[in-house]
């Protein structure tokens, strides 16, 4: 039962079984490698000090996840992640934005993502610049007379046309397809996906990445989406 002191996660733990795979059948089944995206992998910050191109980074995220011998790769949430440094897009007065606020799954363009949860369109957009999330879809949801918001980033343009704000979807229904870099703020294929309790009056856009000196007060608005995805390692 609710209290007044529960928490976003408390509500998301008790419902965990409300939800249901993000992902198509063969990959909810499949096999999944935590990928490490952060400063403390040495590979990864020399590729980045070396100004690597996309493909560079494609072949990188991709090797691991085959040596692995995993289908697609997930992870971080509550990453400091270097990353960001080589785009404006995170730039603030305090310094670079780092802290990655989601779970980024990766997986092929266009693989096709599906509503976690029943709700509604919140908003959408597209997101061009250089860095930032691309196609955009954020849904609106309610558990235990709580309203929170999923995010789903790098989308296909496509995925964007014949929505409008309060389209329904149910669970398991067709939500959108990863984009290609051309559309997905030019970053290698993959899903953003932020769990947020307050969208602090925006629309069709929400930091994915929050400056260190903001670290808890973001984490504590953007639960970990792992707290309701179980994934095989």
């Amino acid at each position: 039962m609710k209290t007044h002191l529960d928490t976003l996660s408390d509500i998301l733990v008790r419902n965990k079984k409300a939800f249901q795979s993000l992902l198509p059948q063969n990959y909810a089944q499949g096999k999944a490698f935590l990928l490490d995206l952060s400063i403390h992998n040495p590979i990864l910050v020399n590729l980045l000090a070396q100004k690597a191109n996309l493909a560079q980074m494609e072949a990188h995220i991709w090797a691991q996840i085959k040596a692995a011998d995993a289908d697609f790769g997930i992870g971080g949430y509550n990453e400091e992640r270097s990353v960001y440094q080589q785009s404006a897009v995170f730039d603030t007065q305090e310094g670079s934005r780092s802290i990655h606020l989601g779970i980024d799954i990766w997986l092929p363009a266009q693989t096709p993502i599906f509503a976690p949860l029943s709700g509604k369109v919140h908003s959408f957009a597209n997101n061009a610049a250089q860095g930032d999330y691309g196609g955009t879809i954020i849904l609106e949801h309610e558990l235990e007379n709580t309203t929170f918001y999923t995010l789903y980033g790098h989308l296909s343009l496509a995925s964007l046309q014949n929505l409008y704000e309060g389209k329904p979807f149910e669970k398991g229904e067709l939500l959108c397809r990863l984009g290609e870099p051309a559309e997905n703020g030019g970053w290698v294929a993959h899903l953003h996906f932020q769990i947020i309790a307050d969208m602090l009056g925006k629309k069709g856009d929400f930091i994915g990445v929050a400056p260190k000196s903001e670290r808890d007060y973001y984490l504590a608005l953007c639960p970990n989406p792992m707290l309701v995805f179980d994934f095989a390692r």
